[in-house]
């Protein structure tokens, strides 16, 4: 599984912090909602997600495969994009 930061600004030491902490925090709750709907032995080293920090939003990255991308859209933003995200910052 891979992120891509998406923020304005420079890359200074606070941003890049503030990348890692939401990572702590997204990684297991994403990892969790792949595993409720797709079979243990994924591949989920080919997982892209697109994170803006800015405006605290996650979505699935077009770099993931697309048969992936038809089965998760659905319930993405509600599961991994609820309330909760908003808080990881």
């Amino acid at each position: 599984m891979k992120f891509n930061w998406v923020f304005s600004g420079d890359d200074n030491p606070a941003m890049q912090r503030a990348c890692i902490d939401m990572e702590y925090s997204l990684r297991p709750r994403i990892m969790r909602f792949l595993l409720s709907r797709l079979d243990v032995d994924t591949d989920f080293s080919t997982f892209h997600f697109d994170v803006n920090v800015d405006k605290k939003w996650v979505t699935i990255s077009d770099k993931t495969p697309s048969k992936y991308i038809r089965k998760l859209l659905p319930d993405f933003d509600q599961a991994i994009n609820g309330t909760s995200f908003s808080s990881v910052a």
